[in-house]
């Protein structure tokens, strides 16, 4: 698994395609090229069936390297990394720093992908993939980039609970208008704390207990870490507004029962 370390020092995952899934996309991709190289020399056949055998070589030179070459990176370059064959397999060429790909990218990719598969059948491009860790070939190397898993499980929400031993102090805290952007950013950093690094996820604890602290009051127990303040009052928070949320339906819900009835009351 590849990360990413953000500006924050959150770590964020990204899933490199494994060796079976780029193997799969790439012959899919050969298999179309081939289909339009086969496509273009029998057009230029049937459209040009006396040309002599120079003139015909050279068309067909022609078309192995806009087949072979000049399509895969018009195509990686407009769908900024995709390809019929990586859609397929549900993969997407990105950048070492998990940004889309540019011209650039795709060209050095194209140019060296045409050595490394067509030229020698594939067998560089295998020899190097088996031998990196984000099954990377020699293209990807060079130009920087490699294949990105598209098709991941989406996570579950993260569900904040108040941990036991603050439960009592959470019930009779008073909780303030939390500001949303810092109740993000502290339920972001409970959901990845376990990936940082310890001094970033100590640090980053204690700046996002002490944002939150000037909206809540009385002060937790004494010895109370950082990370469980920030557990309990985002768990208190979320059940607070969970029964407001509750409590509104209802009167909306009685509301609408009693509105429901005035016009039988008037006939009455």
């Amino acid at each position: 698994m590849s990360s990413i370390i953000t500006g924050e020092a959150v770590v964020l995952e990204l899933r490199p395609a494994s060796f079976a899934a780029r193997a799969l996309g790439l012959l899919l991709d050969v298999l179309v090229h081939a289909a339009a190289l086969w496509g273009l020399i029998a057009l230029v056949g049937a459209a040009a069936p006396d040309l002599d055998r120079a003139a015909l070589g050279a068309l067909i030179t022609v078309a192995v390297v806009f087949c072979f070459v000049v399509l895969p990176v018009a195509v990686e370059t407009l769908s900024r990394g995709l390809s019929l064959g990586k859609l397929a397999a549900g993969l997407r060429i990105v950048r070492d720093d998990g940004g889309s790909i540019r011209f650039r990218h795709a060209l050095i990719r194209g140019l060296i992908g045409f050595l490394e598969i067509y030229a020698t059948v594939g067998g560089l491009a295998v020899a190097v993939a088996l031998f990196n860790g984000k099954s990377k070939r020699l293209g990807d190397l060079v130009a920087g980039t490699y294949a990105l898993r598209r098709r991941v499980p989406a996570e579950a929400p993260v569900l904040h609970h108040v941990p036991f031993q603050l439960q009592p102090w959470a019930s009779l805290a008073d909780i303030g208008r939390i500001p949303d952007a810092a109740a993000r950013r502290a339920s972001l950093f409970l959901r990845q704390c376990g990936r940082m690094a310890p001094g970033s996820r100590v640090a980053m604890a204690q700046s996002l207990a002490s944002e939150l602290a000037a909206h809540v009051a009385p002060p937790p127990p004494p010895g109370t870490s950082p990370e469980d303040y920030l557990a309990a009052v985002l768990g208190e928070r979320s059940r607070r507004e969970l029964d407001r949320l509750r409590l509104s339906r209802e009167r909306s819900a009685r509301l609408g029962a009693r509105l429901g009835r005035l016009p039988h009351e008037r006939g009455r």
